[in-house]
């Protein structure tokens, strides 16, 4: 009996569908262990980038509330607490890591352990891990712990690149070179120095004030002529 368009169509659709499946169970039997075991993966490696993101978020957090303790403990003149800022001195985050170093060196100091504070800011100078803002800073304060044992030129030497008009910390080492200069009789590069820090609005309004009066001394002029308002 021959098979009618129709019956041949249908017949030629179920070979079809016999035969994919005859494929699809092939490629199950040969691959479909190692696709199990790839999507398995996959979805561990997902969950833990997930939890990943979620724990570090979780720490971050936690990070910065006991940073904020610290931070007020030692803004309203005590003590923060050793064990937590032990701690946060060794965060991961280098700039909870430096506030925290920077809060220890200067809990210590104000204890009187000079010799401590100077040790926590020698190491932050010499960490290539931190930003070089941090280091700069810690390299000032060392310095203006160590000041009365140095030699002029030492304090030239180390501070000198940071004492540069437009630098971050102009003011603050510029005053310790200024006075480094004038211990060596070069009033010529000190007056300078304190007219040029007298007259930079970046400078804090203290080192500023104390510059003018060190320029004055020198017979040097560091106030600044307010600008003549422009007509029209």
């Amino acid at each position: 009996m021959a098979l009618t368009p129709q019956n041949s169509e249908a017949f030629m659709r179920e070979v079809d569908e016999a035969v994919r499946q005859d494929q699809l169970l092939t490629f199950w039997q040969r691959y479909g262990r190692a696709l199990l075991v790839v999507v398995v993966l996959g979805l561990a490696a997902f969950g833990g980038w997930l939890y990943w993101q979620h724990y570090s978020k979780t720490q971050s957090e936690a990070v910065s509330e006991q940073m904020d303790a610290v931070l007020t403990a030692a803004a309203g003149g005590g003590t923060p607490d050793a064990k937590q800022l032990d701690a946060l001195t060794k965060a991961s985050q280098p700039g909870y890591r430096a506030s925290a170093l920077l809060t220890k060196a200067g809990a210590a100091a104000r204890k009187g352990d000079a010799k401590g504070a100077i040790a926590v800011y020698s190491a932050m100078a010499a960490d290539t891990g931190l930003d070089q803002p941090y280091r700069d800073l810690a390299l000032i304060r060392q310095t203006a712990l160590e000041y009365d044992s140095l030699k002029p030129q030492q304090v030239v030497d180390r501070l000198k690149p940071l004492a540069v008009e437009g630098a971050p910390w102009f003011g603050s080492a510029g005053e310790l070179v200024a006075i480094a200069y004038m211990k060596m009789g070069k009033t010529d590069l000190a007056g300078p120095m304190f007219a040029a820090m007298a007259k930079d609005a970046n400078v804090p309004q203290s080192i500023r004030s104390r510059a003018r009066q060190m320029a004055g001394v020198m017979g040097i002029d560091a106030v600044e002529i307010p600008a003549e308002p422009s007509e029209g």
